[in-house]
């Protein structure tokens, strides 16, 4: 049997029953296939049907099925318990690292010989013995840092594959009784890899590096002659100084003996020739002061109990990288070799899947692990019972099950919890970034993940409604189709920055202000995203943050949380012509038709700095000024009126200094009638140099339209600013009639 084969005997808990589609061929007994293109379903007479997931159902899947177990959407209930048992999950985690391997295998006699002889070595070394010279304690020698640092390697995977199973039952405690047998024969063997480990540490080296560790900077010789070559007072005590510092830095890191650190007295005359007068002078100095240190650092720990009395509890730190992003953090990451060699030494009690270890230390060793910039959490007390107690109810993750994704109808979702993201995030892979959830205190919100998870640390209660992709395949699928790159849209004009009066093309342009619009958006969004496979994700993120209020609250303070591509669909990066909506002038360049915002004026405006006072240019959160970061947090949000009310603003000349919230087809729509409008004014403006000859009826029947336009949603009814709109266009209705008046006579 394959070590990832879903089998009969594994417990299902509450997705017992789910109802699950699977494939076969004809025949009572045929074996059932949960992916209809699965290569051993070989009869073009296939049927599909639906059954209840059970121990007769999983009985009947055909091995190869059997790796993965029946398909279900990732971020679901029931695709996240199987994630968690299939691949390199579970069920292949309970059989690795619980026997030695067939093919990488030691004795424990030969790991007591590695040891004694590297120790025999390091011993003869910090004594100042002469090394043999010949080739077979050599060989010898290398033969055992090898296997030194096999078994080292092997420890460290098998409490990696060991915390990860454990892990996986803690947030499905139904299947803690059935794995037990399992994860006592992996405890076993990672405490014989532990044992033979121990072997090639010297706890009274791992007293001694935390006693150097403990050392004050004493008084440096800046005086003695030795150092002269070194240069001029200043000179020799920073490289004093730097020499102290590169010594304690390796004897706080390690166990061994002064032999290993000795090597550091040739930084003290890194780039001085060794010809030169007094090199050999302050290498032998170097030496002098490092052998000094050594000294007072072992006096240091012969003062000390070297007794383990102290009892820890030591808390291993969380990966720093997500498995949905392609990797699984090392439970030990991060861990300097001294610190290991403290596992190794004196852990007592171990809960690997919590990341907590109880440890009986030195005093010495205690007062190092419990400063804060340590690599562990630790604190003060243990044994078997701290271990217990952490495992109690703070310890304990809530289980999963069916309801708290989209396993079932939301008026049946359960509440989430910190444990229940914890799991989509260790075991879906692809965890969205954005949710629609409900809170009596929010209502119907979308919100980023790690924004839900610090409300559930603040008490927050809710369900998750859906994520991006649990969005309605009906209305997604076909609006992804229409979302293609064209080449008219690569030849679009832009959103009419820089226009002027008197292009009568402009007024006419169907492209105008295309780039600012919903459309372009989704466009942009498949236009900047490279990889085919991740398209339809941006696009679905896309459509969840469209209905968010304030842009800036999808920012997490996590780099990267959104994709670029997504942001570019959501804000667009030209600025926008707002000459209609300014106010008449005697200035031809700037003079406006004082047309009103209207729908436009709430419009929203994003920038990074939009107070002139405060230092600095206000730019896009797209600019490449900003490293296209998205929007953030602390960046400005105005509205097109705010833009309009002011002109002091002092914007960055290379992306205008904002970026606009893609407008509404209401808002694009108004946007470009009073683009049109306006430029009929321009025609008409009997001021202005170079006028072409315009044809009266033309510009009428132009009225007439803009006259009929109305924001969607309010036809019949009366809209902000819409007195102000048509009496602009019965004032050029009237200049229009006395222009066909005057050509006719």
């Amino acid at each position: 049997m394959r070590d990832r084969m879903l089998t009969a005997d594994v417990p299902l808990g509450p997705f017992e029953g789910t109802k699950i589609t699977v494939h076969s061929a004809k025949g009572k007994n045929a074996r059932l296939h949960v992916r209809r293109e699965c290569g051993q379903l070989r009869t073009p007479h296939v049927a599909t049907i639906e059954v209840p997931l059970n121990a007769d159902a999983v009985d009947r899947f055909c091995s190869g099925c059997a790796d993965w177990g029946p398909t279900s959407r990732p971020t679901s209930g029931l695709g996240i318990f199987m994630r968690a048992l299939g691949g390199s999950g579970l069920l292949h985690q309970l059989q690795a690292y619980a026997e030695p391997d067939e093919d990488v295998h030691w004795t424990q006699d030969e790991v007591q010989a590695a040891a004694e002889l590297l120790q025999s070595e390091r011993g003869a070394a910090d004594e100042g013995e002469d090394e043999e010279d010949d080739d077979r304690p050599w060989e010898a020698r290398r033969e055992a840092q090898e296997l030194q640092e096999q078994v080292l390697s092997r420890w460290r995977h098998a409490a990696q594959s060991l915390h990860r199973a454990q892990a996986v039952i803690a947030h499905f405690p139904w299947l803690t009784a059935w794995a037990e047998p399992k994860v006592s024969a992996k405890e076993r063997y990672l405490e014989t890899l532990r044992v033979q480990a121990t072997l090639f540490v010297e706890p009274a080296g791992l007293v001694v590096a935390a006693a150097a560790a403990s050392l004050e900077t004493p008084p440096l010789p800046t005086g003695d002659p030795a150092f002269a070559v070194l240069g001029k007072g200043s000179q020799i005590s920073t490289g004093l100084s730097a020499l102290w510092r590169r010594w304690q830095y390796s004897a706080e890191r390690g166990w061994e003996g002064p032999a290993s650190r000795s090597i550091n007295r040739y930084d003290l005359v890194h780039g001085i020739r060794p010809n030169k007068k007094g090199h050999a002078e302050a290498l032998e100095g170097a030496a002098r002061l490092i052998q000094a240190w050594e000294d007072e650092a072992h006096a240091a720990a012969a003062a000390a109990d070297s007794t383990p009395t102290v009892w820890v509890t030591a808390r291993l730190p969380e990966g720093t990288e997500e498995p949905s992003r392609g990797g699984v953090p090392d439970v030990l990451d991060g861990l300097d070799r001294w610190t290991l060699g403290v596992l190794l030494t004196w852990t007592i009690a171990a809960d690997w899947g919590r990341r907590t270890l109880t440890l009986r230390v030195p005093a010495l060793v205690a007062a190092r692990l419990m400063e804060p910039s340590g690599n562990l959490v630790c604190e003060p007390g243990g044994s078997d019972a701290a271990v217990a107690a952490e495992a109690g109810p703070q310890g304990q993750p809530d289980s999963l099950r069916p309801g708290v994704f989209d396993d079932t109808p939301v008026f049946d979702r359960q509440p989430v919890t910190p444990a229940h993201l914890r799991a989509l995030r260790n075991f879906a892979y692809a965890a969205d970034q954005l949710y629609i959830v409900f809170s009596t205190s929010g209502g119907a919100e979308v919100l980023p993940l790690e924004v839900i998870e610090r409300r559930l640390a603040e008490g927050w209660l809710g369900v998750l409604v859906a994520s991006a992709s649990d969005l309605p395949e009906s209305v997604i699928s076909p609006w992804i189709k229409d979302v293609v790159p064209t080449p008219e849209a690569d030849d679009a004009p832009s959103s009419g920055h820089g226009h002027g009066h008197g292009h009568g093309h402009t007024g006419q342009d169907g492209h105008l202000g295309a780039d600012l619009g919903l459309a372009a958006g989704a466009r942009d969004v498949v236009r900047r995203t490279y990889r085919e496979h991740d398209k339809e994700r941006n696009l679905r993120l896309l459509a969840m943050a469209r209905g968010v209020s304030d842009l800036r609250s999808l920012d997490t303070g996590r780099s990267g949380m959104l994709p670029v591509a997504v942001w570019e669909g959501l804000l667009a990066p030209a600025s926008l012509d707002l000459s209609p909506f300014r106010p008449p002038g005697t200035d031809r360049w700037r003079s406006g038709s004082g047309l009103p915002l209207g729908v436009l004026g709430q419009a929203q405006i994003y920038a990074t700095n939009s107070d002139p006072k405060f230092e600095g240019k206000g730019h896009s959160p797209l600019c490449r000024h900003t490293r296209d970061r998205g929007l953030a947090a602390s960046d400005d949000l105005l509205t097109v009126a705010d833009l309009l009310a002011r002109n002091d603003w002092d914007w960055c000349s290379k992306c205008g200094g904002y970026a606009v919230r893609r407008l509404t087809d209401t808002q694009l729509s108004y946007y470009r009638a009073a683009h049109r409008l306006h430029d009929v004014a321009g025609q008409l403006d009997d001021e202005r140099p170079h006028r072409v000859p315009v044809d009266p009826d033309v510009l009428i029947k132009q009225l007439e339209e803009l006259a009929g336009w109305e924001p969607g949603g309010h036809e019949g009814c009366d809209w902000d600013g819409s007195w102000r709109w048509y009496e602009v266009i019965r004032d050029l209705r009237r200049r229009a009639e006395r222009k066909r008046g005057q050509t006719a006579s």
